[in-house]
């Protein structure tokens, strides 16, 4: 499947819920593995997307995107530096942004996402 651009540029992000058919042609609702090859595909949408995966189960993927910052780097850093390197660090450690969003595939095969702290 193709991205979309939008007039300025920007990208679209594409639907969670995999193609149509992607887990058979029955009609009833899937089972285990037919819901695992579902959440496989979303988790490699937004693998693709920039995210990593924290954890994986059946059913239930843990997704994480950003970096923590290195405390003990940027201490030693502000030693060294006598102090200078302090005003980066407390820069960096207010403005960092973690997100974490749990990706689960229910009964009837859809996606639901959930914010994680």
């Amino acid at each position: 499947m193709k991205r979309r651009r939008g007039g300025h540029g920007h990208r679209h992000e594409a639907s969670l819920e995999p193609p149509p058919g992607y887990y058979g042609a029955s009609t009833g609702t899937p089972d285990a593995t037919q819901r695992g090859l579902i959440l496989d595909w979303v988790v490699s949408r937004r693998v693709a997307a920039g995210w990593r995966v924290e954890s994986r189960s059946g059913s239930q993927a843990v997704l994480v995107r950003g970096q923590p910052v290195n405390h003990v780097l940027h201490a030693f850093l502000t030693v060294f530096t006598c102090f200078v390197w302090g005003g980066v660090w407390a820069v960096l450690a207010l403005t960092n942004d973690v997100e974490r969003v749990v990706l689960t595939v229910d009964a009837q095969g859809q996606v639901v996402t959930v914010g994680a702290p």
